[in-house]
């Protein structure tokens, strides 16, 4: 996993390479030369060459850094097996209790401190019977920058959230609003098949699956992707002279504030 991940790392940065090449070719085949209009147009071929590369929804970061870097994007990408599998089982566990065996958040969390606090009762009133010091039970003590930090991130995300609504609702863009209403339609769909949780493991299931086998596969997924973003631009096109073309639109007056 390691070499597959060093070499999709090399593969990721193809265009960076390519773009270096042409830049050493041009300074090696006339060295001698420094003018402005040189420089600019090795510039315009390398862009040029840089942007023939078709990549998924125009990604230009690895995979690894688009999920965010760090721990997260290793467990979603398998750095670790272990560690990939153990979060994964452990939320397929929480599903199985909760989904197959109807077990009640309260009641499972009821259970697992009776049993734990059971056990190291025992355990410390035992401890002197069989000449065994008793279990050491760490003091675990919540840090605020954590809870802060949580916060912070949350409060971020909710507000990025609200602009993304707000810009939709102002009808600045036609595109993106039938995408947002057509997501929210699938979303609606699926809730009245599966209930929130199952939804949330579904979503948590994708993300270690589909991000790896797309790290993978990415060179075939990113030419078929080109080809269906291709088609949809084309029917959108059919889709806008027959139809949204013909709605009427008033005309817009830009208020100002004073």
């Amino acid at each position: 996993m390691a070499d597959h991940a060093a070499e999709n790392e090399k593969h990721e940065s193809a265009a960076e390479s390519i773009v270096d090449k042409i830049t050493e070719k041009f300074h090696d085949n006339d060295s001698s030369s420094s003018d402005s209009d040189d420089e600019k147009d090795i510039k315009a071929k390398a862009a040029a060459v840089k942007a023939k590369i078709y990549r998924l929804f125009g990604r230009e970061k690895p995979v690894h850094k688009v999920l965010g870097g760090g721990k997260p994007a290793d467990i979603f990408l398998w750095r670790d097996k272990k560690i990939s599998a153990g979060v994964l089982g452990i939320a397929t566990t929480i599903w199985v209790f909760f989904e197959l065996l109807e077990y009640h958040l309260l009641t499972l969390v009821c259970h697992i401190l009776i049993l734990a606090l059971a056990i190291l009762f025992l355990w410390s009133n035992a401890s002197s019977f069989i000449n065994k010091s008793p279990p050491r039970i760490p003091e675990v003590i919540i840090p605020e920058d954590f809870v802060l930090g949580v916060a912070s991130a949350l409060r971020i995300e909710f507000n990025r959230a609200l602009a993304i609504l707000r810009d939709i609702a102002s009808g600045r863009d036609l595109k993106q609003f039938l995408a947002a209403i057509a997501g929210l339609w699938v979303l609606s769909v699926l809730g009245s098949c599966w209930n929130s949780l199952t939804l949330f493991y579904i979503g948590f299931v994708f993300l270690h699956t589909v991000p790896v086998l797309y790290e993978k596969y990415e060179d075939q997924v990113d030419a078929f992707a080109e080809k269906a973003e291709a088609e949809i631009k084309k029917q959108y096109a059919v889709f806008n002279d027959k139809v949204l073309i013909k709605i009427p639109k008033g005309p817009l007056k830009d208020k100002k504030l004073a």
